[in-house]
């Protein structure tokens, strides 16, 4: 069996869940484009893109969920045209694709690409383009990628059913599902209960952030009073599992439902590090949750912000948490069998392109 290493993990077919639009730009780009438009950057910038892409990483690494969502008012400022939505989107997808990603989901909130002019309905089409730009380039260099668009509400606004409507009204075929994002603690989930029923009403998906700066009862608004097909991040349900009589794990009613129910976990390593949620890698609770039968599977969150890709962490599970190829496996089946696509989709990404590339 090859080992582990970089070359291999970057080969392997992975499913990205959880990633950021806005949180996955290239320094370069940044740079580029806010000295297009006269947006001004830190004065790491002015030492080029890799100082910048240093000191979006620094930044985020506040150990602050707050100091952490500041760092995006230098990528979304720079998405505000549709050309410059389009090249932001066709570059993600480029970057999927070299990282050996598969399928991968690009979450971004429409409502916030407005200042110049453009409407929602624009800015997403602008993104469909961008996506399907990307992967027709890496088709070409013989890279297969597919990534779709998750709209999200920022759950700190006043709720409404617009970010809703714009998924059900999309017309670009790009568009699979929704989330709310930003500001956890203090704006519970509960907050967009009507737009979660109007999306449920007429059979779409969505994830809902829980779980991260906010506790267990976040987690249990966006899954028990909201319904949530996923959950983003929830890495603080070990916060409801205790220790039994026996001394083995005790789960609380949150953590049953949300494992007995198979509800998938977009958990994030590096970014849940980063904002506080855990203390290092080493330390982070995807293993256990894993080893419990939880449907974990390991996101990026923010490439920008975290300074990674999905190779590196995967790298990093198997390098601070002893996981091996069979655990790899098996954290890329839950992503795939998690997307938001139909099941015949879902089950031919893991039997034709999944398993194949996991036994060798």
């Amino acid at each position: 069996m090859p080992p582990l290493d970089v070359d291999r993990l970057r080969a392997l077919p992975k499913v990205s869940l959880h990633d950021h639009l806005d949180g996955g730009l290239r320094p370069a780009t940044v740079l580029e484009l806010s000295e297009e438009i006269g947006h001004v950057l830190p004065p790491a910038a002015a030492d080029g893109a890799e100082a910048l892409g240093r000191w979006f990483v620094d930044a985020a690494d506040s150990g602050s969920l707050v100091r952490y969502l500041e760092t995006f008012d230098h990528t979304i400022a720079v998405m505000q045209t549709a050309p410059h939505l389009r090249r932001v989107a066709r570059e993600f997808a480029e970057d999927l694709a070299a990282d050996g990603v598969v399928y991968g989901e690009a979450r971004w909130a429409p409502e916030q690409h407005t200042t110049a002019g453009l409407t929602q309905t624009e800015a997403v089409a602008a993104v469909a383009t961008g996506l399907e730009e990307g992967m027709a380039a890496a088709r070409a260099r013989g890279q297969e990628v597919v990534v779709r668009q998750l709209l999200t509400s920022m759950r700190h606004v006043e709720p409404t059913l617009t970010g809703a409507d714009l998924v059900l009204d999309d017309r670009t075929g790009s568009v699979v599902g929704f989330d709310i994002a930003g500001a956890e603690d203090g704006f519970p989930p509960e907050r967009f209960l009507p737009a979660f029923v109007h999306l449920r009403t007429h059979g779409w998906p969505y994830t809902i952030h829980a779980g991260e700066a906010a506790g267990v009862d976040s987690i249990a608004g966006a899954v028990l009073a909201c319904g949530a097909t996923r959950v983003g991040h929830g890495v603080r349900i070990v916060e409801d599992i205790g220790t039994g009589p026996d001394g083995g794990d005790a789960l609380g009613p949150v953590a049953a439902y949300v494992r007995d129910r198979r509800v998938p976990l977009e958990l994030c390593p590096s970014s849940n590090v980063q904002t506080g949620a855990v203390t290092s890698v080493a330390n982070h609770p995807i293993a256990r949750l894993d080893r419990l039968g939880f449907k974990v599977t390991v996101n990026c969150d923010n490439q920008l912000m975290s300074g990674t890709t999905l190779t590196r962490e995967t790298g990093l599970l198997v390098s601070e948490l002893g996981y091996d190829l069979d655990g790899l496996r098996r954290l890329a089946v839950n992503a795939a069998e998690s997307i938001f696509q139909p099941y015949p989709v879902r089950r031919r990404l893991i039997e034709d392109v999944i398993l194949p590339a996991y036994a060798r």
